[in-house]
């Protein structure tokens, strides 16, 4: 059985492939919503969190045979979870992460952190468009909460976003509550809406539809701050689903070492 992180709409996708394909796995997810697609398709699953401990229980209580870590691009804390888990109980780790887009404009000004991104912003004067998610939230409501600054946020519409909102001192009228993806219309057209002058995003990838974030800003003449994602020194890293199931052919057939 293979122990599966699957952190992403393309994730889920592959977790379905896998199974279609005889591979038995459990999926693991934060949240409910985004177990949907696997419960649709009776994938076993189950929601939370892991510590490195929760990890390791579940791979030798189920006998696990592999780990496939395909959490979201920017999910730092989850990837080394895994692959120090993989380690400890001696069996494979595969990373799957969807390709980055590749941007070049002189309105585009690269960082390494969300906190780069929000003190380089916290200069702005106008209307600044987050579309980074709830969890780093914090970081920029603290640099960016300035008379100066309009902070508009935008992220998934479920209940703990809006508390957390509301803890941070965010205005109703500053939270876009919506779930994706997005087109590149929709996207000028938000950007009209609030008169946006600054955009901070993430190199979420294709499937995270930062091309259409990042092509509606740009026809805007918006500047854009892009968070890189982290750099981890991954192993077996693939990037396509084809990638990952010759791996796993390969460590059943003896054909790759541990």
């Amino acid at each position: 059985m293979i122990l599966f992180l699957a952190g992403t709409s393309d994730a889920r996708a592959l977790a379905i492939q896998l199974q279609n394909q005889g591979y038995p796995l459990l999926a693991t997810v934060v949240t409910e919503s985004a177990a949907e697609s696997l419960k649709a398709h009776h994938i076993p699953y189950q929601v939370g969190r892991l510590s490195v401990e929760d990890m390791m229980e579940i791979i030798q209580k189920q006998m696990m045979t592999s780990v496939i870590d395909a959490s979201h691009p920017y999910a730092e804390e989850a990837s080394k979870t895994a692959m120090v888990a993989a380690k400890a109980c001696d069996i494979p780790y595969i990373r799957y992460e969807r390709p980055e887009e590749q941007f070049s404009s002189p309105l585009i000004k690269e960082v390494e952190s969300y906190e780069e991104a929000a003190k380089l912003a916290q200069s702005h004067k106008g209307t600044i468009m987050l579309t980074t998610g709830s969890k780093t939230l914090e970081i920029f409501t603290k640099y960016l909460m300035r008379d100066e600054i309009r902070l508009i946020c935008r992220m998934l519409p479920n209940i703990g976003n809006m508390e957390k909102c509301n803890q941070l001192g965010i205005k109703q009228k500053d939270i876009i509550a919506i779930q994706g993806p997005f087109s590149e219309s929709l996207n000028k057209a938000l950007c009209e809406q609030y008169n946006v002058t600054l955009m901070i995003t993430k190199e979420s990838g294709k499937v995270g539809s930062v091309d259409e974030k990042m092509t509606a800003a740009l026809q805007l003449g918006i500047p854009v701050i892009l968070i890189k994602r982290p750099a981890i020194e991954y192993e077996n890293f693939c990037t396509s689903f084809e990638e990952v199931t010759q791996l796993l052919g390969g460590f059943i057939l003896g054909k790759h070492e541990l």
